[in-house]
C-alpha cells in the first residue's frame, strides 16, 4: 500500500496517493511513511491544514526532521507561517543537518519578504554542507531576488564546474546572462538546458527572449510557438516576450497575440 501510494504522489496522481496513504494509515496508525505521503499530497492539494494533526503527532513520537520539516510546510499553508518559521529554525538547529530544512526556512522568510533572512539561513546550510549544489542554486536563486547578479552569477559558475549539465544551473545562469545583456551566451546556455529538458516550455520562451534581442526573429518566434503548443498557460510570459524584446512584436489585443502564436492570420 505505502509503495502504491509513493508511486502515486511520483506521479502527480494527489487524490489517489492521499487515498491510499490513509488507507495505509488505517492499518497502523503510527507508520510515518504513510503519514509523510499523506501530507505531501494534502499539500499538493492546498489542504495543508489538513496534514497538521497528524503530523503534530508525529512528531511528537520521534526526532523526524523530515515529518518537523512537512509540520511548517503544513503550518504556513494554514496561514501559521510564524509557527512554521520558529519549527524550521529548531530543525535546522539539528546535527547531523537535514537540508530541506534549511531550504524550507529560506523559502518561508523569502516569502516573507525577508531576503537577508533566508540568505543567512541557506548559508548556515552551505556552510555545514558546501558540497550541497541545491542550496547553492537556492542561495543564487535569492540573490538574484535582490538583483544581486554578480554574486549568482559566481555561485552558478561554480556550481556548474561542479556538476556540468544539472539543467536548473543552466537555467538559471542563463537567466542571469539574459539581465546582464550578454544574449548570445544566454541562449547558448539556454541551449543546453533544453538538450536535457526539450519539453521545458518556459525554458524555451526565455530561449525565445534571447534570439529576439538578438534580432533573430523567425527563430524566436518558432520557439515561442513551440512553447506555447507544451504550455497553453505561458501566453502571458510569451507575450512579454514579444513585447518586451527590443527586436519583438506588439499588439493591442491579447487574441491578436493568440492568434500569432498559432500561427494564424492577424
Amino acid at each position: 500500500m505505502i509503495e502504491r501510494a509513493a508511486r502515486a504522489l511520483g506521479m502527480q496522481q494527489f487524490a489517489a496517493a492521499e487515498q491510499l496513504a490513509a488507507e495505509a494509515l488505517r492499518a497502523s496508525r503510527t507508520d510515518a511513511a504513510a503519514i509523510s505521503i499523506l501530507a505531501r499530497a494534502l499539500l499538493a492539494q492546498n489542504r495543508g491544514g489538513e496534514a497538521i494533526a497528524p503530523l503534530e503527532k508525529a512528531a511528537r513520537r520521534g526526532n523526524d526532521p523530515g515529518i518537523e520539516t512537512l509540520l511548517a510546510a503544513a503550518l504556513s499553508g494554514a496561514g501559521r507561517r510564524a509557527e512554521a518559521i520558529e519549527q524550521l529554525r529548531r530543525t535546522a538547529a539539528r546535527r547531523p543537518p537535514f537540508l530541506p530544512a534549511f531550504q524550507e526556512l529560506a523559502g518561508q522568510l523569502a516569502k516573507a519578504g525577508r531576503l537577508d533572512e533566508a540568505i543567512a539561513a541557506i548559508e548556515s546550510g552551505v556552510a555545514l554542507a558546501p558540497e550541497a549544489i541545491d542550496l547553492q542554486v537556492d542561495l543564487a536563486r535569492l540573490h538574484l531576488a535582490q538583483n544581486q547578479r554578480g554574486k549568482a552569477r559566481a555561485i552558478l559558475s561554480r556550481a556548474r564546474e561542479a556538476a556540468p549539465g544539472r539543467p536548473e544551473i543552466l537555467t538559471e545562469l542563463a537567466r542571469v546572462l539574459l539581465l546582464d545583456g550578454e544574449y548570445a551566451s544566454a541562449a547558448d546556455t539556454y541551449r543546453l538546458a533544453l538538450a536535457h529538458r526539450p519539453d521545458d516550455a518556459l525554458t524555451r520562451a526565455d530561449l525565445a527572449a534571447c534570439l529576439f534581442e538578438m534580432g533573430e526573429r523567425a527563430a524566436g518566434d518558432a520557439n515561442l510557438r513551440s512553447a506555447l503548443r507544451g504550455s497553453p498557460g505561458l501566453l502571458g510570459r510569451a507575450t512579454h516576450a514579444l513585447a518586451a524584446s527590443s527586436h519583438g512584436r506588439f499588439f493591442f489585443r491579447p487574441s491578436a497575440v493568440a492568434k500569432f502564436l498559432q500561427g494564424e492570420p492577424v
